[in-house]
């Protein structure tokens, strides 16, 4: 049958050959591409709470210095000072620095506004002790 329908030319594709792989090629773009999306969306939460774990950790090694005993502010954060961390943020990422020496609040908005809702609900929290998302904003408590 398929030999009919080619005639003599033994070269090439048929239209229906050409018909069903492009098919394939669609229904496979049509799981893989909203996939892919999510994932991306889902590496803004990620980069948020990665700056908020630097910033923690550079507001201890300041602090590990003794006569460092002042509270730092949201532009010591990103400061190049000898007296600020250095810190860069990622993409339109920015920090805030709040509370006192003794309990540090370190909130990280993320600036792209591109975190999955449902991702953003499992990472909440009710307890003020204990890191989680408000919003666009990724929240750590210092103690």
């Amino acid at each position: 049958m398929l030999q009919k329908l080619r005639g003599n030319n033994k070269e090439g594709f048929t239209l229906i050959e050409l018909m069903i792989v492009i098919a394939i090629i669609g229904i496979l773009a049509a799981i893989a591409i909203p996939n892919f999306i999510a994932y991306r969306n889902k590496a803004f939460c990620s980069a948020a709470e990665s700056d908020a774990a630097s910033v923690a950790a550079g507001i201890a090694d300041y602090y590990a210095i003794p006569n460092h005993i002042s509270m730092l502010g949201a532009a010591d954060a990103t400061a190049e000072s000898p007296d600020g961390l250095g810190l860069t943020m990622t993409g339109a990422n920015s920090v805030v620095l709040s509370g006192s020496i003794d309990e540090i609040t370190i909130t990280v908005t993320e600036g792209a506004a591109r975190c999955p809702s449902p991702y953003r609900r499992s990472q909440s929290t009710n307890q003020a002790d204990e890191p989680g998302w408000n919003g666009f904003t990724f929240v750590k408590m210092l103690r």
